[in-house]
């Protein structure tokens, strides 16, 4: 649905810390499924960890806030290119139950739960091959 192009336009996030490859489901108002693939060429493998990289944990809570971020956009019909930035501003539930290595395909979920005065509230979570591999809910204020 959304390639890193179009991606680009809803993210003021760019290389390495653009985490979202593509959207392949978006429903305004409600919720997104999008990807990111892990390579071992990746910078923060070279350190996290050198001989059994995984992918850190504070990467994939950004990584789902950054998806989250896309469908506050796309809902409100905002770009950063109109002076509007989402800032994540909290993390409540935080679990990793899996970890996430190079050649997985990290699929990212984003659903609203509320939305007041700018405080965006979402339920994310992250799956590899169908599996858990974090979730949490997020607070992105829209500023």
């Amino acid at each position: 649905m959304m390639d890193v192009s179009e991606i680009r336009k809803y993210l003021p996030h760019r290389y390495p810390f653009l985490l979202v490859d593509r959207v392949v489901d978006l429903i305004p108002g409600e919720s997104i499924v999008a990807y990111k693939n892990l390579s071992v060429n990746e910078q923060f493998f070279e350190g996290h960890f050198p001989d059994q990289p995984v992918f850190p944990g504070v990467l994939l809570v950004e990584a789902m806030a950054q998806a989250a971020g896309i469908l506050g956009f796309k809902t409100m019909n905002k770009t950063p290119a109109d002076g509007s930035i989402y800032m994540l501003v909290g993390s409540d539930n935080v679990r990793f139950k899996r970890p996430c290595v190079p050649g997985d395909q990290v699929m990212l979920h984003a659903a609203i739960v509320s939305e007041k005065r700018g405080i965006w509230k979402f339920d994310v979570k992250a799956e590899v091959d169908g599996k858990l591999a974090a979730s949490a809910t997020i607070l992105c204020a829209d500023r």
